[in-house]
C-alpha cells in the first residue's frame, strides 16, 4: 500500500525563478555593456588610424599623404560610429530599465576614449600639431590646447555622473527632474564636431589649401574654445524625451530621411547637424539672458517708485 505524503503546513521561501527568466534577464543587461564596448573599439581604432596618419605624414611623398588623408577620414567616422554605439547604450538601457552603476561608469571611460583622445589626437595630426610644428613654442603650445581638451572633457563627465547619481528638480518643491537639458557641452558633441570638421576636409591642413597656419590657429581656437564650453554652465538640449511617448510617423519618416541624406551627403550634413546644435545652444543662453534682463527691468523700476 503506497502512503502519498502531503504537505500540511505554508510552504517556505519564493518558488525558484525558472532559470531560463534568469538568463534572459542577464542577456538583456548584457546589451547596452555590448554597445558600450563597441564604443571603446571605435573610439580605439579611431586612435590607431590617426596614428597611422602621423607616422605616414611623417615619411613624406604624395602616395602617403593620400594614404593618411584616408587614415585621418577614417578616424573621423570612427568617431562619428561611436556616438552611434554611445546613443544606442543609454537608450536601451532605460528602455529595458537594465541601468546599472557599472554601466554609467563603463560608460563615462568609453566616452573619455572615443570623445576625449580620439578628437584631440585627431585634431592634433590633423591640423595644427603637423602645420605649426616649425613655429616656436607652437609644438608645447599645441600639447597643452590637445590636453586641455581631454581634461575638460574628463571633467565634464564627472560631472555629469554627480548630477545623474543626484538629479536636479525644475523648481524648489518639484519633485520632478529636470530632463530637458545637460548643463555643459556634452563631450559626445565637442568630440563629434572635431570628427566632423576633419570628415568634410580630411586632407591634412599643412599639404591643403591656403593659409594653412592661419586654419590651424583657428583650429586650435576652436578646440579651446569647445573645452570651456564643456566645462561651463550654459545648458543644452538633451532630446531625450524624443521616441520615449507616443510614437509619430513624423518621427520615423524624420528618421528615415535624415538617414539617407547623411548616407548621400554625409560630409555637408553631419557637420550642419552637429554645429547647429552646438550654435543653437548658445543662441538660446544669449536669449535667455536677454528675457531675464529685460523681465528684470520692470521689477527694479517698480522698486524705485
Amino acid at each position: 500500500m503506497n502512503v502519498r505524503r502531503f504537505q500540511t503546513g505554508p510552504r517556505l521561501g519564493p518558488a525558484p525563478a525558472p532559470s531560463g527568466h534568469k538568463g534572459l534577464k542577464k542577456g538583456v543587461y548584457l546589451v547596452p555593456s555590448l554597445f558600450t564596448a563597441l564604443n571603446i573599439l571605435a573610439g580605439f581604432y579611431s586612435l590607431m588610424a590617426t596614428m597611422s596618419a602621423f607616422r605616414l605624414l611623417g615619411i613624406g611623398g604624395a602616395p602617403q599623404i593620400k594614404e593618411a588623408t584616408d587614415r585621418l577620414d577614417y578616424a573621423a567616422l570612427a568617431i562619428g560610429w561611436a556616438f552611434v554605439c554611445d546613443a544606442l547604450d543609454g537608450r536601451i538601457a532605460r528602455m529595458t530599465k537594465s541601468t546599472t552603476e557599472i554601466g554609467i561608469q563603463l560608460d563615462s571611460l568609453a566616452d573619455i576614449v572615443s570623445f576625449g583622445l580620439a578628437p584631440a589626437i585627431l585634431a592634433y595630426v590633423w591640423s595644427y600639431g603637423t602645420t605649426l610644428q616649425d613655429w616656436t613654442n607652437a609644438r608645447q603650445l599645441a600639447w597643452f590646447v590637445s590636453f586641455m581638451f581631454v581634461i575638460c572633457g574628463g571633467f565634464r563627465l564627472a560631472r555629469f555622473n554627480v548630477q545623474a547619481s543626484r538629479p536636479r528638480p525644475l523648481a524648489e518643491g518639484t519633485p520632478k527632474v529636470d530632463k530637458k537639458s545637460f548643463v555643459g557641452l556634452p563631450i559626445p558633441v565637442a568630440g563629434c564636431l572635431v570628427a566632423a570638421i576633419v570628415h568634410f576636409a580630411p586632407t591634412p591642413v599643412r599639404y591643403g589649401p591656403n593659409h594653412a597656419a592661419v586654419i590651424a590657429i583657428v583650429m586650435m581656437v576652436l578646440i579651446a574654445f569647445l573645452s570651456l564650453l564643456m566645462v561651463s554652465t550654459f545648458r543644452f538640449t538633451s532630446f531625450k524625451s524624443i521616441g520615449t511617448g507616443r510614437k509619430d510617423a513624423r518621427l520615423v519618416i524624420g528618421l528615415i530621411a535624415l538617414v539617407g541624406l547623411i548616407y548621400l551627403y554625409s560630409q555637408w550634413v553631419l557637420l550642419i547637424l552637429v554645429a547647429g546644435y552646438v550654435v543653437y545652444g548658445l543662441l538660446s543662453r544669449g536669449l535667455t539672458a536677454i528675457t531675464r534682463r529685460g523681465a528684470d527691468k520692470p521689477s527694479a523700476e517698480m522698486r524705485e517708485v
